[in-house]
């Protein structure tokens, strides 16, 4: 019995080897054609027997993407059945009538070709490439059910633009004291189903009525840590942080931070393999407004001395020497260190006896600024230069600042400084005579100078007619001539020069200016906005520039480019952020004069190396 089964099987096998094979097929399938200028069209490539060395068409009018590679092969009865398909995904390029070509493909030694046909693309369409069918067995419903249900959920999950991305500016303090530090900080929080490729700052806040410093974070060191936004698992970076110190009391109102981000959102459709459909997109986020209420420093208790001091300090006043002899100085050094607003305030000045000169002092900082306020020392260095012999005193000083602890004011009084005098140098002496001269009118009046020497003429002298001097008078005239007219020339090309004419009175406006902030020593506005246009109309008639070049970058890399010295770029970049800062702080007459002292260095150094 085994033997005839064996029998009829070998018969059954012989005859599908033996079978006829089909006809070949090769052709060429659009999934539609006729589509909108946004969709796309799916093109397949099948064969029914296997074959080498597919070419398929140029695709012209469209972007083509592939191709996928399927193969199907079977046997039903002992007749076999094969397929194998290229696919490839076209999007259109414009709106028109667009022809696929011929593809080729080699079967058993043949070379096949595909039928063209035309695909017509229109206007774009409200919902371009709607979600194809599934592929589910009709007969089958809970498949049917579950493809369903799939296509709701990536429905409910398209995203738009700006979904789930939001950016928080988080507040330490929104009700500080005036010059208390607040501390802000900028988060982008991402959710875990939205993604950002890239941003870069749109609009970022001035913080006028502020004095602020601004901490930025690297890109390359940004940390992308988890947490939380209304309850939801977040994902955060940090932006930047900034120290403000108000400096003025009510309500202040902070600018909004404007990032522009560029991002990838789920579009709620699946491509042919299932995988879910990114597009990118820009979007635009911001802080919104932000209000600080500010309060105002107690009234209650305020010392005379206050000058707007506000945090926790240790003043000190220490001299160099007590005891001077001939030809020397005293160096006396006034002192405040601890944590607050160290950079707006000025430091108290000494007062000495007329036998003491004192010269302005040298101001020193040696701050830090940090996310919780300043902290470090701020000192001036005052040389004194007695004129007589004797002892005399230096007057206790005295300094307050309002304490944040205690809510209270504090004051600390230095003691009293002797300076005993032993001798002074003779020249001093003598200088000091003077001076009391200069002061006691008819003391300092001295004799005429007596005309001694007299002035001799010839009494019989050569007449001027027909004299060497008659003739150059009578011919310079004519000499003037070609030089007045290439004087005329020369202006005539002065006048058409635009751009030299622009550089000299960008440099005459640039003197101007920096006269003008000689002369407003003392007024601290019209002082800093003076020397910044000073050093803005040198630099645009240096570096032949309009206005809106001078940003900060373009300017240092033209001064490098000029050979300009990078100390001298970094100390040109120190002046503007002084002019900048000044706005909103106090300056006193000293750091006026130095930084006016160092415009007229920095300039004069640019000058001599660009």
């Amino acid at each position: 019995m085994k033997k005839y089964i064996l029998i009829v099987f070998l018969l059954l096998s012989l005859q599908g080897l033996f079978a006829q094979q089909p006809p070949v097929e090769f052709k060429a399938t659009p999934s539609r054609t006729k589509i909108g200028v946004n969709e796309r069209v799916r093109v397949e490539f099948s064969m029914n027997q296997d074959g080498d060395n597919f070419v398929p068409p140029t695709f012209q009018g469209f972007t083509a993407s592939g191709p996928g590679q399927m193969i199907s092969n079977s046997w039903v009865n002992g007749v076999r059945s094969f397929n194998k398909s290229y696919t490839y995904v076209l999007l259109p390029k414009a709106k028109g009538t667009f022809t696929v070509g011929q593809a080729t493909i080699e079967i058993g030694g043949k070379t096949y070709k595909s039928s063209p046909f035309k695909i017509e693309v229109g206007e774009a369409v409200a919902n371009p490439n709607p979600q194809p069918a599934p592929s589910y067995n009709p007969y089958n419903p809970y498949q049917r059910q579950q493809q369903q249900q799939q296509q709701e959920r990536d429905q409910q999950m398209a995203q738009k633009p700006g979904d789930g991305i939001h950016l928080v500016a988080e507040i330490a303090n929104t009700s500080p004291y005036v010059n208390q530090p607040v501390n802000v900080v900028y988060k982008l929080y991402v959710s875990n189903n939205s993604s950002v490729t890239n941003f870069f700052e749109k609009e970022s806040p001035q913080y006028n009525d502020f004095w602020s410093q601004n901490e930025l974070v690297d890109g390359q060191h940004m940390k992308v840590e988890q947490g939380t936004f209304k309850g939801e698992p977040y994902r955060y970076v940090i932006l930047r942080k900034t120290v403000l110190y108000p400096q003025k009391s009510g309500r202040l109102e902070l600018e909004p931070l404007v990032v522009e981000l560029n991002t990838e959102i789920f579009t709620g459709r699946r491509d042919m393999y299932g995988r879910p459909e990114m597009q990118p997109a820009k979007t635009q986020v911001t802080t919104g407004k932000k209000y600080i209420t500010v309060r105002p420093l107690p009234e209650a208790g305020k010392p005379e001395s206050f000058t707007g001091a506000v945090g926790d300090f240790d003043f000190k006043v220490i001299p160099g020497k007590t005891t001077l002899k001939a030809g020397e100085s005293l160096q006396l050094t006034v002192t405040v260190s601890g944590k607050g607003n160290l950079k707006l305030f000025n430091l108290p000045k000494p007062v000495v006896p007329d036998a003491l000169e004192m010269y302005d002092p040298e101001h020193k900082e040696n701050v830090k600024t940090p996310l919780t306020g300043m902290t470090g020392s701020i000192s001036d260095l005052y040389t004194i230069v007695p004129n007589k012999k004797g002892k005399y005193p230096i007057k206790p000083l005295s300094f307050s600042w309002f304490d944040l602890s205690t809510g209270k004011y504090k004051t600390v009084t230095s003691p009293e400084i002797m300076v005993n005098v032993l001798s002074v140098p003779e020249n001093a002496a003598i200088a000091n005579n003077k001076k009391l001269a200069k002061q006691t009118p008819g003391m300092n009046e001295t004799f005429r100078p007596v005309m001694l020497k007299t002035s001799l003429k010839a009494v019989d002298r050569e007449d001027f007619f027909g004299s060497a001097l008659y003739y150059i008078l009578l011919f310079l005239p004519l000499i003037f001539v070609p030089v007045i007219v290439l004087a005329k020339k020369k202006k005539d090309a002065y006048d058409s020069d635009v751009t030299g004419n622009k550089i000299r009175q960008n440099n005459k406006l640039a003197r101007k200016y920096l006269s003008d902030a000689k002369k407003q020593l003392g007024n601290k506005e019209p002082f800093y906005l003076a020397l910044e246009k000073a050093l803005h109309n040198f630099l645009k008639a240096r570096l032949n520039i309009e206005t809106a070049e001078l940003s900060r970058d373009n300017v240092r890399e033209l001064l490098l480019s000029r050979n300009a010295k990078p100390e001298t770029v970094n100390e040109f970049s120190t002046i503007m952020d002084s002019c900048e800062f000044a706005r909103y702080a106090p300056s006193s007459g000293t750091a006026m004069q130095q930084d006016y002292d160092n415009a007229v260095k920095v300039i004069t150094d640019l000058s001599k190396q660009i």
